[in-house]
Formats: C-alpha cells, structure tokens, sequence
C-alpha cells in the first residue's frame, strides 16, 4: 500500500473544506452566478496571496531561523574562546614581536564600548609573523592535545556551517594540533621545521584575532555581563586584572 504524503493529504483536506463551502453557499443561498463570481474573485486575489507568503512572510521567518542558528553559533563561539581561544592567543602573543603594535585600539578596559573599526584596521595591517626562537613547541602540542577532542566535536557541529570564517580558523587550529601531534620531540626541531610549524601558528594567530575581534563587538551589543569578564580577560593587555577593584 502506497502511503500518502502529509503534504497531499492536507491539499485534499483543505480543497474538500473549500468544496464544502462552496456547495453549502449554492444550497442556502441558491445564487450561482455571485458563487462563480466569488470565486473567481478569490482566484484573482490568490495570486497576491502567493507572493505576499512568498516574499514577505518567507522572509520574516527565514530571518527569524537565521537569527536564532546565528544565537546558536555565538554560544559555540565563546565556548571556544574560553576553552580555547584565549589560553591559545596567551601563548602566540609573546612570541610576536610586533604585538606591541595593537596598541591603545586592543586596551579594552576603562572603555564602554571597543572601536570594532579601529581594531578591524589594526588586525588588517598587522603581519602576525611569529618568532620561531619565542615558541614553546611543547607547550603548544601539549595544549592543543588536551583540547584535541573539544576541536573535533566543534568541528563536528553543524552549527559550524553558518559561519566559514570561524570554521576556515578552526581548520587551521586543527591542523596545528594535527602537525604538532606528529612530532616525536617538538623540544628538538630542526630550523625548517621550526619555520612550518611557525608559519602554522602565525596562520592561526591571524585567524584567530579577526574572529575574537568579531567576538568582542558581538558580547559588547547583546550581553554587556559577559563582554565585562572578556575584558577581564583579555589576552592583548598586559595589565588585566580578572578581579573587579
């Protein structure tokens, strides 16, 4: 027995409903021609209804799905940061030489709200180029493989689709994690294999500003209590106290 989509039996109920009414108007009423008439009236106007359904209220709750998958990614994106992302830009950091560069637009404290286009400017013309000889290879591959398993389930959320940046920056993460993994002694490197790993961690460091920048501006708009303990614990000032004086 063929089963009948839901879709095809309610086009069958709502069709036998408007029959219904239809017939139940010619039996009362008996005027055929101001039935042929309304319903050609309600054909006409059908046409409206389609593209007002169509566009209009299509698109409000598109909107509204897409607001609530964005809500969504957002809480991934501060897990990611406080499991991940801060504790790992803590240990790129030192090892820039140009990180006095950022400057004033990534001293977030005593402001009420951060300048997103000044600091949007600074990370565009930073080189985030890190010094091979200021990494802690074992310090790096010891962190990333703790953190290994909290990557793939990230990496393996679908959530993670509505935003190719941040998935593009947790590739690279991932990648990282993956080449330091492989390293019998990452504490006993050869230069050129000091200089990958090292262009490894500049692509993530570059990454990683652009989407904690986003992030900063997304806190300061929707949730003012949580942007105060980021500030707290923001890994570009140096003076940052997490306790409030």
């Amino acid at each position: 027995m063929i089963a009948i989509p839901w879709q095809a039996r309610l086009g069958m109920l709502l069709v036998s409903c408007s029959i219904i009414v239809y017939l139940t108007k010619l039996t009362l009423i008996d005027n055929i021609s101001g039935t042929v008439e309304y319903i050609f009236n309600s054909f006409g106007f059908l046409f409206i209804n389609v593209l007002l359904v169509t566009l209009v209220i299509n698109e409000l709750l598109s909107r509204r799905a897409r607001n609530v998958r964005l809500e969504k990614l957002n809480m991934v994106i501060g897990t990611f940061f406080t499991e991940v992302g801060n504790e790992l830009l803590e240990l790129i950091i030192p090892a820039d030489p140009d990180s006095d560069d950022f400057g004033s637009a990534f001293i977030l404290q005593e402001k009420k709200h951060p300048d997103e286009k000044a600091m949007q400017k600074v990370a565009c013309d930073h080189h985030f180029q890190v010094d091979k000889e200021k990494i802690n290879f074992v310090e790096f591959r010891n962190f990333l493989q703790d953190k290994r398993n909290f990557l793939l389930r990230l990496m393996e959320n679908p959530v993670m689709l509505e935003h190719q940046s941040f998935t593009s920056m947790l590739q690279s993460t991932f990648h990282l994690a993956a080449e330091l993994g492989h390293r019998q002694d990452p504490g006993h490197l050869s230069i050129s294999d000091q200089a990958h790993l090292a262009a490894d961690v500049s692509r993530v460091y570059r990454a990683l500003t652009y989407e904690w920048v986003c992030y900063m501006g997304y806190l300061n708009r929707n949730y003012p209590y949580l942007y105060s303990l980021a500030v707290r614990t923001n890994p570009f000032d140096s003076d940052i106290r997490v306790e409030v004086m």
